[in-house]
């Protein structure tokens, strides 16, 4: 069945093309033709049809206006010429016989250039004879022409602009005269064999003195206009006109203005120097009144990195002109460089920018929203049908006003970026800048005189708060040009239609009512204008006669018709001509009341509607004027620098735009963060100007070269600011609430809030045509940052020793917080896929990682060898002797503070916390390690320590055959008879391993490297009984497990499905028997997830012992020498003199062990620590040693000496202290004994002997676990008291 068409299209409407995109930019370029209200598409051919008699007056219009329009091309070419000597070759000498086609390539090249100079040369001379003609064809004593027009004299002013800016640049280049000197010496060289050169030189000679001549251009339109001498009158016209405008300034807008600005001085010099009536002038205007104007524009915008001077210019002119050279009040005006120091304060005060952005930003504020709300109502009247009609002449009028207003606030702050750059161009910083490499000034460019160092902090971001303000408030006009036309049109027809049929008609009956002459161009102005089709008041044969009774207003019905420019032209026209008579000699300017027999009110009335009427033209034209006042490309333009500086092109660091986003960037100001991209626009604008006003297409390619790099740059930089601030802010959370509440000063640890949520949302960024999805980039960019900061982290956790795992793992911490973080607001890869990704470890068959490589490395190079364990503490500290290993390690990387936790201050705060865990390795730096690894890096790791104790094993074993071949025969229980004395005497004959230290040494390092491994097993088995347990606690109650009587798991439904499995079964089938179910599979397929999920959960429940494991390892690896270092005795009886087991080996190296570590001179012990006594023992006792060993140690002999001799002592009473010398090694003997039983102790329990089928080991390698034995207390939690 097809959908009716109203349907699809109210469907549609319901749609929405917009995204979330703030609008954080300004419009984008527009595609704009030069037809439009401003330009008439017919050229003010339809003049004649309203039979004004303004034909010649039109046809000299159409003329000076494309004169205008050729002169802006002349222009162009001129502000953007670049010298063509500086890129000529130079001829080595070994080429001087090339000189002639050289000189001929030259020629050529240069004579193009040199083509387009004769061009304007050709051009301002005619240019000069049409305007000199036209002014000149006015200023006849007898009118024989109407005219001119207000238009007509506009574009006179703007035609003498256009020369007179010609004139500026051709004096302002100095690569034009230094090419002509170049072309005329290779045009003296190729035409020495040619013919009839006469003309050639003739011409050469005319382009020369052209060249050459400043003001060439004034001068010649000066002999051109006094030709015949009487342009005086249409001079001071021009002059009483621009001082009107200026003076009055409402009705213009900023271009308007400087085009007044710049020729006034040069028409009061022109005017002045009239041979004929030099001082009539003054009595038309005074001149106070110039002076006035001339004093309160000291400098004037020309082209982008022109200015002009109106002082300077009369100086100047003052040489050539030598009437005006008298009007010494004229050139006493001091030029911008001549200001007294208090004047040039009043003017920076008057120009810069930041000494008026609080009104500016009151203004904004103000009229965003007046606008929107204007706009609100409009929006309100379109969807009301049949709405008041008073009402709606409200809401269209408040919109016209609205925009009027906005036009006005546009040009004038456009107008103050101007006058700030031409004052700043005027006033270049003059000191030195130090350079941050040697601290000595450098010289500077021209260009960075004025711009770089020319502007301070706050006047950058002054600037770039205007440029934000131009920007949003052009856009806002510029999204609703379509909804506001109608609402534009109506209310200039209605003003149009009031003024000629009410205003006028009051004028008609009244003031005119006798004056013939006048009352005609009144009524030319109703019959030019007068809509009578909506005028509903008056019957039809009374709108067609248009008499009647006319006592009241007229009522018109609103249509959106508005006037062409020829109409606006003509009622300019005739509103002149009402007002002036036609005499250009009236006193008192355009609308003065001197002479005049119009009443004050009428006169008024007159000229609101005159003023009104060339505002109209800009509102017709609405999106071109919008695209105007809203142009700041000329904040990128520097020709005349960069031919002055003699460079090809400034750095980047020199360019406006890109220092207005790089202070943004570096200031980190919240507030200007969101307009970072407003200053891009400039370069849009800059681009435009360039193909559509400048044309050099190499200037663009310079822009867009400019913008790729300037663009990375931010890029770059706004991702780094990003970076910073988010993991600033996840460092400052995951600081510890405790020390930030002892702390006074706690608030420097808060970050300051920023907002970058309108820059993430930015998919679409115009940039010279483009899209840019700066979301992407940024993404981009932050999956790299993200990696170069773990692999940082890995760097520099690769350069310290294994303490610093504690300290990784907070960094690391920090990273994955501000990664979540971040991840709320862009879209970025997992902080899981980077870390494995920069682990190494994204294979499925991977279960190594980076991280698992560089602890396992750590520890066999010097974790293991130079750390010594304090069992006491349960930590393993670094040795205070030199290692005895030594350890090749990478210099520590350094790297900004966001590699770390984004500022100082929070670096400070979490390495005073990383420090704390520095100096040691337990049970906190085992949990990191766990963390870190996880349950796949974690197996890997162990199996290489496991394989590391077997290998130790194997070493051993031939070092301990030789120990066991340099013991005696037969050793012999300790005597009783000599004290300690003696049996200390008989140990040192009988363990005579003097030959052998070196193998002691190695062998004690063997062991002790051995029992570190199994402690580091034993911290391990602690964590990991804990995480477990978490787990378990976190899981059981929805797998229905709890914990037996005796440390058994048990379920809670025997044979029935578990909690989750229910839970899921019973949803699945609630859903399912639903009818309205639309698929029934999904939720089959979660069920059975569910069952999959809880028999993963129950295997990994009942997980064993990683101690016990590396216990049955470790017995295991020994068993392959159990014969040799636990041999059978041959009596069958135990071998109590001749045995050569692991235990006596172990009880010599043991006692010699603390004979050297009880010297003063020694620090043995730092070396070996308890590490010793933890693999001696576990050697021994999963020898089945553990029983020879406490009979018959040496130590334990000694002590048992020691006791019995000082029980003999006590009954006999005599000295107590016979065994003084010996107290030291008897306490570290007893030391050694307490910490051998505790370890024993541990081993019973964890790894009891008389159960086989603990430490037994399947041929696969796997252990099987003991299933029960009888708890006992841990023996990390209870160590064996002193005097055990």
């Amino acid at each position: 069945m097809a959908v009716p068409v109203e349907e699809a299209i109210a469907a549609l409407s319901t749609f929405s093309l917009e995204d979330e995109q703030a609008e954080v930019q300004g419009a984008g370029v527009l595609v704009s033709s030069e037809r439009g209200a401003t330009n008439s598409p017919i050229e003010y051919g339809d003049v004649s049809a309203y039979r004004l008699s303004l034909s010649e007056d039109t046809k000299a219009l159409n003329q000076l206006n494309a004169l205008i329009q050729e002169g802006k091309e002349m222009a162009s070419v001129l502000y953007t010429y670049r010298s063509c000597v500086k890129a000529l070759p130079q001829l080595p000498e070994s080429m001087k016989h090339s000189q002639a086609d050289l000189y001929l390539e030259t020629y050529q090249v240069l004579d193009m250039e040199m083509s387009r100079l004769r061009e304007i040369q050709r051009w301002q001379a005619s240019a000069a004879s049409k305007l000199a003609a036209d002014m000149q064809r006015f200023s006849r004593p007898e009118r024989r022409i109407n005219g001119p027009t207000i238009t007509h004299l506009w574009s006179m002013l703007k035609l003498l602009d256009v020369l007179v800016q010609l004139d500026h640049l051709k004096n302002a280049k100095a690569s034009i005269p230094n090419d002509f000197s170049w072309y005329k010496r290779t045009f003296s060289q190729v035409s020495v064999q040619w013919q009839d050169i006469d003309s050639m030189r003739e011409e050469l000679d005319d382009l020369q003195i052209f060249l050459s001549t400043r003001w060439a251009i004034l001068l010649n339109l000066h002999v051109e206009m006094f030709r015949v001498n009487n342009v005086e009158d249409i001079l001071q016209v021009l002059i009483v006109f621009a001082v009107e405008s200026l003076e009055l300034d409402f009705a213009l807008l900023f271009p308007e203005r400087h085009i007044l600005l710049r020729v006034l001085p040069v028409l009061v010099v022109l005017a002045t120097s009239s041979e004929k009536d030099s001082e009539s002038l003054y009595k038309r205007v005074k001149i106070n009144r110039l002076i006035n104007i001339f004093k309160n524009d000291p400098v004037i915008p020309a082209f982008p990195d022109l200015h002009l001077s109106p002082a300077a210019i009369l100086k100047e002119l003052s040489s050539y002109f030598q009437r005006f050279s008298a009007q010494t009040r004229l050139l006493t005006l001091p030029a911008p460089h001549e200001l007294p120091p208090r004047d040039a304060q009043d003017y920076q005060r008057h120009y810069l920018i930041i000494n008026h952005i609080g009104t500016i930003r009151a203004e904004h504020d103000d009229f965003t929203i007046r606008f929107a709300s204007s706009l609100n109502q409009l929006l309100l009247l379109k969807s009301i049908d049949g709405a008041d009609v008073d009402w709606c002449k409200e809401v269209k009028g408040n919109m016209y006003d609205m925009v009027v207003e906005g036009f006005q606030l546009l040009s004038r702050w456009t107008a103050r970026i101007w006058e700030q750059c031409a004052w700043k161009f005027s006033r270049p910083c003059r000191e030195a800048i130090p350079s941050e490499s040697n601290g000595s000034a450098e010289s500077l460019f021209d260009y960075e005189k004025v711009v770089r160092y020319n502007y301070s902090a706050e006047e950058r971001k002054a600037l770039v708060e205007l440029v934000s303000y131009i920007k949003s408030v052009g856009s806002l006009m510029h999204r609703c040009d379509t909804l506001v036309v109608d609402a534009l049109w109506e209310t200039i027809h209605a003003e149009v239609q009031d003024f000629v049929q009410n205003t006028l008609a009051t004028m008609l009956r009244t003031t005119f009512r006798k004056k013939k002459d006048q009352s005609r161009i009144l009524s030319d102005m109703r019959t030019l204008s007068a809509d009578w089709m909506a005028n509903t008041s008056k019957p039809e044969s009374d709108l067609q006669s248009h008499g009647g009774d006319e006592s009241k207003g007229n009522f018109f019905y609103p249509r959106p018709v508005a006037p062409t420019a020829t109409q606006v032209h003509c009622l300019q026209f005739l509103i002149y001509e009402v007002v002036s008579g036609g005499n250009h000699r009236k006193p008192g300017g355009l609308f003065g009341n001197s002479g005049s027999e119009i009443p004050v009110s009428d006169l008024k009335q007159l000229e609101s509607f005159f003023y009104k009427l060339s505002f109209f033209l800009h509102i017709l034209d609405y999106s071109a004027t919008v695209a105007t006042l809203t142009d700041l490309g000329f904040l990128w333009f520097r020709e005349f620098y960069l031919e002055s500086s003699r460079v090809i092109q400034f750095p980047i660091e020199c360019s406006l735009p890109w220092m207005l986003v790089d202070h943004v960037l570096e200031s980190q100001n919240a507030g200007l963060l969101e307009s970072v991209l407003m200053p891009f626009d400039i370069y849009n604008d800059s681009a435009q100007q360039a193909l559509a006003a400048l044309r050099q297409r190499f200037l663009y390619d310079e822009i867009e070269a400019e913008v790729d790099h300037c663009f990375d740059l931010f890029v770059s930089k706004l991702s780094e600011i990003i970076f910073t601030f988010y993991k600033s802010w996840a460092a400052s959370e995951l600081l510890d609430p405790s020390f930030l509440f002892a702390l006074d000063n706690g608030e420097k640890y808060y970050v300051q809030p920023m907002r970058f949520t309108a820059l993430f949302k930015m998919t679409r960024v115009k940039l010279l045509g483009r899209n840019i999805d700066l979301r992407s980039l940024i993404s981009e960019r932050m999956n790299k940052v993200f990696r170069d900061n773990i692999e940082f982290l890995f760097d520099r956790f690769e350069s310290q020793d294994l303490c610093a795992i504690v300290e990784l793992e907070k960094l690391l911490e920090i990273l994955k917080h501000a990664h979540g973080l971040l991840s709320k607001d862009l879209s970025i890869d997992s902080f899981s896929l980077i870390l494995n990704e920069m682990q190494e470890n994204l294979s499925l068959v991977s279960f190594s990682s980076r991280l698992a490589t560089q602890i396992w490395s750590e520890m066999q190079s010097d974790f293991l060898p130079n750390f010594v364990l304090c069992n006491t503490t349960q930590r393993f500290v670094r040795s205070s002797r030199v290692p005895l290993v030594p350890v090749q390690k990478p210099s520590v990387p350094h790297a900004k503070d966001n590699f770390y936790c984004g500022t100082q201050e929070l670096n400070s705060a979490h390495q005073s916390f990383a420090r704390l865990h520095s100096g040691f390795f337990g049970i906190p730096h085992m949990f990191s390690v766990v963390r870190l690894l996880g349950s796949r890096s974690l197996p890997w790791l162990i199996r290489a320590l496991l394989d590391h104790i077997s290998n130790k094993v194997t070493t051993l074993e031939p070092m301990t055959t030789g120990l066991q071949a340099a013991l005696p025969k037969s050793i012999g229980l300790l005597p009783f008879d000599d004290g300690v004395t003696g049996c200390m005497r008989v140990v040192k004959e009988n363990l005579n391993w003097g030959t052998k230290s070196e193998l002691k040494a190695k062998v004690l390092r063997g062991i002790k490297e051995i029992g570190s491994v199994l402690y580091w097993m034993g911290l391990l088995d602690i964590v990991l009984r804990e995480v477990d347990t978490m787990h378990f606690m976190q899981t059981a109650p929805w797998l229905g497990l709890f914990p037996g009587a005796d440390g058994q798991i048990l379920h809670t439904q025997d044979g029935g499905d578990s909690p989750v499995v229910n839970l899921f079964k019973s949803a699945t089938a609630a859903i399912v028997s639903n009818p309205g179910c639309p698929n029934p599979t999904s939720f089959y397929t979660m069920s059975k997830q569910a069952e999959a999920a809880d028999l993963l959960y129950k295997a990994n429940m009942n997980a064993g012992s990683v101690l016990e494991y590396a216990l049955a390892f470790t017995s295991a690896a020994l068993d392959k020498y159990c014969n040799k270092w636990s041999a059978a005795p041959k009596t069958g009886f135990i071998d109590i003199t001749t045995s050569k087991d692991f235990y006596r080996i172990y009880s010599g190296l043991q006692i010699g062990h603390l004979e050297d570590s009880v010297q003063v001179s020694s620090n043995n012990f730092e070396i070996l620590g308890d590490s010793v006594a933890w693999g001696g023992c576990t050697i021994i006792y999963l020898l089945g040693q553990q029983m020879h060993f406490e009979l018959f140690d040496f130590s334990y002999q000694v002590l048992n000496v020691a006791e019995v001799e000082a029980g003999l002592l006590s009954h006999s009473h005599k000295n107590p202290h016979v065994a003084q010398g010996w107290e030291t090694l008897l306490e570290a003997m007893k030391k050694a004994r307490r910490l051998n039983n505790h370890v024993f102790s541990m081993l019973k329990a964890r790894c009891p002997l008389e159960d086989k089928i603990a430490c037994a080991i399947k041929q696969s390698g796997t252990p099987l676990h003991r299933i029960k034995f009888e708890n006992t207390v841990s023996a990390f939690e209870t160590l064996p008291q002193k005097g055990a």
